[in-house]
């Protein structure tokens, strides 16, 4: 009996935290600054707009990150196997010199931003970054349909950009 309560216990705390996630980003996430690959700063808002009607796989990366660089030949495949999707990559390195240097080292393709307050800002509050690589998905209708994965081929993942 008591296996059958732990196992209960854990699929409730597993759904309830599923149902949890945000579908939309909130008004301060929507208006954080990040600094594009010319110096601009531009919001959050601003970045999705620039991709609205598309899937969109947001990946939060460091240059300095060992997962993140083991993960990109997964992100390479999906980029090759999806291409009608958008692609912004969100650094989280420690300064924009790195950034520039992992992007060309690493050979990532697709639209970069570097978030100037790494953790400390109103996007990482909303998103509430424990851990990188981190992917999200917003698919077509501007909807967060995938909140929360840290490897490029989940299957959630895939399925959403499929979508």
């Amino acid at each position: 009996m008591k296996k059958v309560y732990v196992i209960l216990l854990a699929l409730t705390a597993l759904f309830s935290c599923k149902s949890q996630e945000p579908t939309q980003f909130n008004e301060k996430a929507l208006n954080d600054t990040f600094v594009t690959l010319n110096g601009e700063n531009v919001t959050f808002q601003s970045i999705l707009n620039k991709h609205k009607g598309k899937t969109i796989v947001i990946d939060i990366w460091a240059s300095w990150c060992g997962d993140c660089i083991k993960g990109m030949p997964k992100v390479k495949a999906l980029q090759e196997n999806y291409k009608d999707a958008a692609y912004v990559f969100l650094s989280l390195d420690r300064g924009e010199d790195a950034w520039k240097k992992g992007i060309e080292k690493y050979n990532v393709q697709g639209d970069h931003y570097y978030m100037p307050n790494g953790k400390d800002c109103e996007f990482a509050n909303f998103v509430n970054i424990s851990w990188i690589p981190r992917y999200m998905i917003v698919n077509k209708a501007s909807e967060i349909v995938v909140f929360n994965v840290i490897e490029a081929d989940d299957k959630n993942l895939i399925q959403a950009v499929k979508n």
